[in-house]
């Protein structure tokens, strides 16, 4: 199957993910990733992401955000998917996310690998994770850690549970 990657006829391309949420005493903690790599080493506030990425071709959405969840973490969400909706990303990729109640330990983290010419202009090739690290975030904290164009996320998920717990 092809992945559907860069604007393909003038479309953004199109990202799908899932937002891992548990319930804890004292609030929802939401597990948030950072993404490998040497341009991301020292970037941290607004570095974070939901675990997400390209949707294969003619694959449904959702089905993409279970599997690059799979990928980039080596962990299942298979609880109820709630919608999030979607995001349009600074770059213009459009991000649609679900939430997934469960949990995870972040210290059994597997994320697969991507390759890239590193250093720059060597002509060797390096392989890094496409997530270098997991952690679980109150809700302050995990709008200060993620990416900007994803902070709409974490007030969709904060509305819909206020929704679901006021029933």
């Amino acid at each position: 199957m092809v992945r559907v990657r860069g604007r393909v006829g003038g479309l953004a391309a199109v990202s799908a993910g899932l937002l891992l949420f548990r319930r804890e005493p004292d609030g929802v903690r939401v597990l948030l990733v950072h993404p490998g790599g040497p341009f991301w080493h020292r970037k941290d506030l607004g570095a974070w992401t939901i675990p997400k990425g390209e949707v294969m071709e003619g694959e449904p959405l959702l089905d993409g955000a279970r599997r690059e969840f799979g990928e980039e973490t080596g962990w299942a969400a298979p609880g109820e998917a709630i919608p999030l909706g979607q995001v349009r990303q600074p770059g213009g990729k459009v991000v649609h996310a679900w939430a997934v109640e469960g949990d995870a330990d972040p210290a059994t983290l597997r994320s697969n690998t991507f390759e890239i010419e590193w250093p720059r202009g060597s002509g060797s090739r390096r392989a890094f994770p496409e997530v270098d690290r997991a952690a679980w975030f109150d809700p302050a904290e995990a709008g200060r850690r993620i990416l900007p164009g994803q902070r709409p996320l974490l007030d969709a998920l904060q509305r819909v549970l206020g929704d679901r717990e006021s029933v």
